[in-house]
């Protein structure tokens, strides 16, 4: 009868000593495994070229920690869509030829894919001389360590500066001052980015609607014809839209539009 009591008691409390040394094992161990995991090791050049850029920037010689340097970095990268949009020529191509793909009746052709690569293209090739300008005088210095990322920013900003004086509207440029109570300024190059910025960008929508004005003329006439011919003919039912269309696109195959509207986009920005 005692025996039979007594091997419960024994196999719970052997059951309780294993589970205690499970246990310990676990609690002790668990510091020495996380010891034994190797830090990353950092990409060489990338931290220290960061380290010097964002220390210029706040003038320290402390390199700031690797989550900060990466929340700076992607905070400048989502700018970059805003500067691509608002402070080149891109605005203005890809407005009118959407207004051009409009007139020629068309909904989904050229898609919007062959819209925007074309813009893009395009406006690099005129951009070309303020990327170069600011690659003569703001990142060729700094990559050479000649002056601080300060003077970078300060040398790329004259570029771009100077490239939008030249195609933002005078009066929009004063327009702007006054609501923001600056100036009167003696020179182009005084007028701020706070001021210049929604003074170009205004600019720049004017200039691409009058643009777009003047190519829907053509198009226009050529529906007026058909209307005209086909309300002649009693063909009431049927939809000018679709006779005019064949005759745009031949007409503006004739033309050689797509080569005279890019010409005529890429001679429209000053020089």
């Amino acid at each position: 009868m005692l025996a039979k009591l007594s091997a419960p008691r024994t196999i719970g409390g052997r059951a309780a000593l294993f589970v205690g040394l499970l246990a310990f094992v676990i609690l002790f161990a668990a510091p020495a495994f996380a010891q034994a995991v190797p830090a990353p090791a950092p990409v060489p050049g990338v931290g220290d070229a960061v380290d010097r850029a964002l220390g210029d920037l706040g003038g320290g010689d402390a390199p700031l920690s690797l989550s900060l340097q990466v929340l700076i970095i992607m905070g400048l990268l989502t700018v970059l869509p805003g500067i691509l949009l608002m402070m080149t020529s891109f605005t203005r191509i890809i407005i009118v030829l959407s207004v051009l793909r409009q007139a020629l009746g068309l909904q989904q052709t050229p898609p919007n894919q062959v819209l925007i690569g074309l813009s893009l293209f395009l406006s690099f090739f005129i951009m070309s001389p303020v990327i170069n300008q600011a690659n003569t005088t703001a990142i060729q210095p700094y990559a050479a360590g000649q002056i601080s990322a300060t003077l970078m920013i300060e040398g790329t900003g004259k570029a771009l500066h100077g490239f939008m004086i030249k195609q933002t509207r005078n009066r929009d440029v004063k327009m702007f001052a006054d609501m923001a109570k600056a100036g009167p300024f003696a020179t182009s190059a005084d007028v701020p980015f706070s001021v210049l910025l929604p003074a170009y960008v205004t600019s720049e929508l004017k200039t691409a609607f009058q643009i777009g004005f003047l190519i829907f003329l053509p198009f226009i006439v050529i529906d007026l014809v058909v209307a005209t011919v086909l309300m002649s003919l009693g063909m009431m039912m049927m939809s000018p839209t679709i006779i005019s269309l064949p005759f745009k696109l031949l007409l503006f195959v004739l033309v050689d539009g797509w080569a005279l509207t890019m010409g005529s986009l890429a001679a429209s920005f000053a020089t």
